[in-house]
């Protein structure tokens, strides 16, 4: 009997010793995971307020504008003009509405599967976001008409010279995934924010170090105007244009 009680005793005592390993390592991993996403913003926040082409100059011929819904950055072109004809390719007749109308075109960059479920916040699920952060996922540019900007807080207009909007056209176009005659491909879908949207099939996954923001930030290095060194987040991009 003493013998099985000693048996006993020393299971327990192993167990505990076990237990209590397993939740230091626990607790290691945890400060370490903590600790890695604290320098994950700390640097997105350092790179945001890092400035490139601070003091950009160029010729002021054509329009464009930087828009934001408080998290994602649209970048608005001419929907025409002698640079680019966009609606050759992004067709009025894949909106539900849109017509010759509207004068401008707002595009963004992003998650193919987040983009097509989640149009609200209020849909937003784990799922998506994780599968959205992992990299692993497909993307899509979101493509907006619309007849008029209004420039405000959220909207930032940005005169740039012809050749730095070819550069800006190239950028963007670079970022569509095209077919074998080389057009743009329309995502079918039923799913419309606006009823001057459509979708297309984008170039790139998105991940923790390239999003919808980093994608319009460096569109705007692309075309040589004021940007972050690097940006996760809208914020960044519109200090620079206060």
């Amino acid at each position: 009997m003493g013998y099985q009680n000693s048996n006993a005793a020393l299971r327990i005592n192993n167990t505990i010793e076990m237990s209590k390993r397993f939740l230091k390592y626990a607790g290691r991993c945890s400060i370490t995971f903590i600790a890695l996403i604290g320098l994950y913003f700390l640097i997105a926040f350092c790179c945001s307020r890092i400035t490139i082409n601070a003091n950009p100059s160029n010729a002021k011929e054509i329009a464009i504008y930087i828009m934001t819904n408080g998290v994602h950055t649209d970048i608005i072109v001419p929907a025409v003009s002698a640079e680019m004809n966009w609606t050759k390719e992004i067709s009025y007749q894949n909106t539900l509405e849109a017509d010759s109308t509207y004068q401008y075109l707002a595009m963004g960059w992003g998650d193919k599967k987040f983009y097509l479920e989640t149009p609200e916040f209020s849909d937003l699920k784990l799922s998506n976001g994780l599968r959205a952060i992992s990299g692993l996922s497909t993307s899509a540019m979101h493509t907006t008409y619309y007849k008029n900007i209004r420039e405000d807080v959220s909207c930032k207009k940005i005169i740039i010279s012809k050749t730095q909007y070819r550069q800006l056209i190239d950028y963007i176009l670079n970022s569509f995934k095209k077919d074998e005659t080389g057009h743009l491909v329309n995502v079918k879908s039923s799913i419309h924010y606006d009823i001057g949207d459509a979708f297309y099939e984008a170039k790139g996954s998105y991940s923790i170090f390239k999003t919808c923001n980093t994608w319009a930030n460096a569109a705007l290095k692309a075309c040589g105007q004021r940007s972050c060194l690097w940006t996760i987040f809208d914020t960044g991009i519109f200090l620079k244009y206060q």
